[in-house]
């Protein structure tokens, strides 16, 4: 066999190989993202109404309470939490995550950037190795809580993000993260995650509300206010875990179909080199036959 007709088949077969463990990938893929979209189609209508609970008190106190946790600060020391994936083969999703929060570090908040005010809290293997380099503070604590996500080991980051509000360590916090859309399509973005924003209400300007609170309404919200905050975060997690799995089923799906495609043009040339090779060898033999006769 000519070395062009074993090189070929050699690239077949190797790309046969790479093909097999690409839709291996998207199978496995798709079965996760099935049971991460359903996680965070369930969670964000519980998120949902727990912001409504809390935009309706709000609305119907009327500014009648101070809340730490809305405290609104000069900004000094910035906490930027970074929500990737530990794997990668999912096309640009980590990619544009890093980016992005690198962008939001350097031109948002610029003036803390340049004193060293700004410290990045790394979630996902993805992301603590591509700040492995940056300059500023780097916490990677928690870069394996995606691993084996759950609402517990979500509260803990949480509450660590809470207290270091409260302490006054930092003076705002962002969450940058992939919010899920389908399967095709992630919305990458930035979320306040503290202070609290102003949640809107669902109740008519003109309605006044006249709550009963049991227990207290002090501790009733102190109680609500971080339950929304440890809600809020974990529906950021899922969002990016669901974001996850369809980023990499999509991206396996067009490295199989890629495959396809150099398989179709590695046989043409194949076929084509083994005409070639019968065409020379046919004319040898004609060539050898006239020869003897002439």
């Amino acid at each position: 066999m000519p070395a062009n007709l074993k090189q070929v088949r050699g690239r077949i077969k190797s790309v046969m190989s790479t093909q097999q463990i690409t839709k291996a990938m998207k199978m496995v893929s798709a079965a996760k993202f099935r049971r991460a979209q359903d996680a965070i189609i369930q969670m964000r209508p519980y998120a949902k109404k727990m912001n409504n609970i809390l935009g309706n008190l709000a609305a119907a106190l009327d500014g009648q309470m101070s809340l730490d946790l809305a405290e609104s600060r000069k900004l000094k020391h910035i906490l930027i939490v970074v929500l990737t994936s530990d794997r990668g083969l999912c096309g640009s999703f980590n990619t544009n995550i890093n980016r992005k929060a690198e962008n939001l570090a350097k031109e948002q908040y610029a003036n803390q950037f340049e004193n060293g005010q700004v410290t990045i809290l790394t979630i996902g293997k993805k992301g603590n190795d591509y700040f492995a380099k940056w300059s500023g503070n780097v916490i990677s604590d928690h870069v394996h809580l995606l691993h084996d996500l759950s609402y517990d080991a979500a509260n803990k980051v949480s509450n660590f993000l809470t207290d270091s509000f409260l302490s006054g360590e930092f003076d705002r916090v962002d969450v940058v993260y992939s919010r899920f859309k389908n399967a095709a399509s992630q919305v990458f973005q930035i979320e306040q995650f503290l202070p609290i924003i102003k949640v809107e209400s669902d109740l008519s300007s003109k309605t006044k509300t006249d709550f009963i609170f049991e227990p207290d309404r002090d501790k009733l919200i102190a109680e609500l206010l971080p339950l929304m905050l440890r809600t809020n975060f974990y529906r950021m997690l899922l969002d990016t875990v669901a974001s996850e799995h369809g980023a990499r089923m999509t991206a396996m799906d067009q490295a199989t179909e890629n495959a396809n495609e150099l398989l179709r043009d590695l046989r043409l040339t194949y076929n084509r080199a083994r005409q070639d090779a019968i065409t020379t060898e046919l004319i040898e033999i004609v060539s050898g036959a006239a020869a003897l006769n002439a």
